[in-house]
């Protein structure tokens, strides 16, 4: 294994144990959650094989699930956004393309663009993990203003987590 897929696999456990241990159980208002573990798989190297984004989606959206109690939600949603992932950077491409070996971070490619690129996915994420967890639309606007407020709690912490953490050399 490479130094890369050790690093790799040392972020996963650190963004799992941050969100069962941490994040579970800070809630905001009763209304505002911050779902941090998805950041794990929106900022993998952009080059990421859509086969694993799925399986490494699925395992930690299924790791969630067990500590969270929620059979099955976490990795439904975090599935659906590791798919559709790849065709989403393939759509906001920059003119001159992505570099070898490129990340899908703030530092490395700027404040619009990491917006533009993860907050339709988290919100993507956000509404299909409430809507299920709701089971329909009979509680609609308590369910948007759920998604709404977490999306904003999640990209805050995520943005911030970004600013926070040195960009590493590549490995």
């Amino acid at each position: 294994m490479s130094r890369s897929g050790i690093f790799q696999f040392v972020l996963f456990i650190v963004y799992l144990l941050v969100q069962v241990l941490i994040l579970r159980n800070l809630v905001l208002f009763n209304t505002a959650f911050c779902f941090l573990y998805i950041a794990f798989v929106l900022l993998l190297p952009i080059e990421t094989n859509n086969l694993i984004l799925m399986l490494v989606g699925f395992l930690m959206g299924f790791m969630v699930d067990i500590f969270y109690d929620s059979m099955g939600l976490h990795a439904l949603a975090t599935v659906l956004v590791a798919y559709l992932r790849n065709y989403w950077l393939g759509t906001i491409t920059p003119q001159g393309g992505y570099e070898s070996g490129a990340t899908a971070t703030l530092a490395a490619n700027g404040v619009q663009w990491f917006l533009v690129y993860a907050l339709p996915l988290v919100f993507l994420h956000h509404v299909v993990l409430f809507f299920v967890e709701a089971s329909g639309f009979t509680m609609f606007w308590y369910t948007m203003l759920k998604i709404v407020a977490s999306l904003l709690f999640t990209m805050s912490v995520i943005v911030m987590l970004q600013f926070l953490t040195p960009q590493r050399r590549r490995i």
